[in-house]
């Protein structure tokens, strides 16, 4: 029996978080050092009801080889 891969991309609004301690930051300055913009070391909650489908993809999965065929069926 074949098997399919399936890939959605998705746009979502997301909540991104870290409790760091008072030595990494500047307060007087407002100052986030390294923190400036989200990174791994973030913790990332999605918003619930903000995700929206933008692409739908599905192909021909051979597990044999863990490998996916690179035939796409695209639903845009």
């Amino acid at each position: 029996m074949k098997k399919y891969k399936i890939t959605h991309k998705i746009n979502a609004d997301f909540v991104a978080e870290i409790i760091v301690n008072e030595d990494d930051i500047d307060t007087q300055t407002n100052d986030l050092k390294e923190y400036k913009k989200p990174n791994s070391k973030f913790e990332y909650t999605m918003l619930k009801g903000t995700e929206s489908l933008t692409q739908t993809i599905y192909e021909e999965y051979d597990e044999n080889t863990n490998n996916s065929i690179k035939e796409w069926t695209c639903n845009r």
